[in-house]
C-alpha cells in the first residue's frame, strides 16, 4: 500500500508528518519573509507589491498544494474548507500582529493605498466565490466558467495594486506615527540572484510539506471523526498559514509594516485562487457546488472581517482599547465566534 495511502496510517503516524510538515512550513515561511523584504528593495517592486505576489504566494504555497491534492483525491470540502479557513485565520493573526505594535494601532501606521486596492481585490474575489454556488453548475472539460474569471480578475487586481504603488491617485494623510515604505541599504544585502535561488529552494520545501499534509489531513479526520470541515478550518488552515504569523509579527518589530499588512492581505487575496485550483483539481464536477454550509459561513464571515479591516484603514483609530484598534477588537472577537460555532456543530443549514 502506498506511503502516502491515508488508510495506512494510525492516529500517532498522521500527527506525527502533520507536525512535522507544519514545523517545516513555518521555518521556511519564516526564512522566505526576510529574503522577500529585501527582494522587495533590491527589484524596486516595493514592499507591498511584494507582499501581495512574492510573500503571499510562497507562504500560501504548502495550503495551495493541500487543497489541490485534496480536490484531486475527492476531498473537496477539505479543499475548500482549507483555503477559506486560512484567509480568515491569517485575518485573525492581522489582528494579532497589531497588538504587538506599541505605537499606534496598526491599521493607522500601516495606512496606504495599494494596502486598500489589495483589500478591496479580496472582497471581490471572496464575493465571486460566494456568489458561484447560485449560480447554474456546468462545466467545460470539468471546470466551471468561473474559475477563469477568478485567475483574471487576480491577474488584473495585481496589476492595479501596482499601479497604485507607482503612481497613486491619493495618499493618506501623514502623520508622526505613519510608517512608509522605505527601501533598505541594497549594498548589504546578498547577491540578487542568490536570494532568487533561497528563495526558489524555500518555495519547494513548503510545496513539500503541503503534499504531505493533505493525507495527514485526511488521517486524522477519519481517526478522530471530526469533519473536513473541522480538519480544515482549525487544523490544517492553522497550520499551513503559521508563516504569515510569524512573519507579520516579525516585520511588524523591524518595522516593516507595510509588509506586514500587505502580506497578509495581498496572501489573502492570493489563497482565493486556492478554491480556482482546487476546481481544476476536482474532476466530477464544480467544487463551488460541492462547497458546504460552513465554508459559506466561513466565506461570509471573512468578508465581514475584511470589510472591518478596509474600514480601520480608512479610519486610522490612532490608539484604541489597551493599543489595539477597535477593528482589530472586532475581527478577534467574530473569529472566535466563528470558530466556536463550527466546533459546536456548524451552522446547521
Amino acid at each position: 500500500m502506498s506511503a502516502l495511502d491515508p488508510a495506512a496510517w494510525g492516529l500517532h503516524q498522521a500527527v506525527i508528518v502533520f507536525v512535522v510538515c507544519v514545523l517545516a512550513i513555518a521555518l521556511a515561511g519564516t526564512r522566505i519573509t526576510r529574503i522577500v523584504d529585501q527582494l522587495a528593495d533590491r527589484t524596486g517592486i516595493g514592499e507591498a507589491a511584494a507582499g501581495a505576489v512574492l510573500l503571499g504566494a510562497s507562504t500560501s504555497l504548502g495550503g495551495v498544494v493541500l487543497s489541490v491534492t485534496a480536490a484531486w483525491k475527492g476531498h473537496p470540502e477539505l479543499a475548500v474548507s482549507n483555503a477559506v479557513g486560512g484567509i480568515a485565520v491569517q485575518t485573525f493573526f492581522l489582528a494579532v500582529a497589531d497588538l504587538t505594535y506599541r505605537r499606534a494601532n496598526l491599521e493607522h501606521a500601516a495606512a496606504s493605498v495599494p494596502n486598500l486596492m489589495q483589500a478591496a481585490l479580496l472582497l471581490s474575489l471572496l464575493s465571486l466565490i460566494l456568489l458561484t454556488p447560485s449560480l447554474p453548475d456546468v462545466t467545460l472539460l470539468g471546470i466551471h466558467p468561473v474559475t477563469p474569471v477568478l485567475v483574471v480578475f487576480y491577474g488584473y487586481g495585481i496589476r492595479l495594486v501596482r499601479g497604485a504603488q507607482e503612481a497613486p491617485m491619493w495618499r493618506p494623510f501623514m502623520t508622526r506615527e505613519t510608517r512608509e515604505d522605505r527601501p533598505d541599504d541594497t549594498r548589504r544585502m546578498p547577491p540578487l540572484g542568490r536570494l532568487w535561488a533561497e528563495f526558489a529552494g524555500l518555495m519547494v520545501v513548503m510545496g513539500v510539506a503541503g503534499l504531505l499534509l493533505e493525507p495527514a489531513a485526511v488521517a486524522l479526520a477519519a481517526r478522530t471523526g471530526l469533519s473536513h470541515t473541522v480538519v480544515g478550518v482549525l487544523l490544517t488552515a492553522v497550520g499551513t498559514s503559521i508563516p504569515e504569523l510569524v512573519t507579520s509579527v516579525a516585520a511588524v518589530r523591524r518595522g516593516a509594516l507595510t509588509l506586514a499588512v500587505g502580506g497578509i492581505i495581498g496572501g489573502n487575496a492570493f489563497d482565493t485562487l486556492f478554491v480556482a485550483a482546487s476546481d481544476v483539481g476536482y474532476r466530477p464536477g464544480s467544487v463551488y457546488h460541492a462547497m458546504s454550509a460552513d465554508s459559506r459561513f466561513w466565506i461570509t464571515l471573512t468578508l465581514l472581517m475584511s470589510c472591518i479591516l478596509i474600514m480601520g484603514l480608512i479610519r486610522r483609530e490612532r490608539y484604541g482599547i489597551a493599543r489595539i484598534g477597535m477593528e482589530s477588537a472586532a475581527i478577534l472577537v467574530l473569529y472566535g465566534m466563528g470558530v466556536v460555532i463550527l466546533v459546536e456543530g456548524g451552522v446547521g443549514l
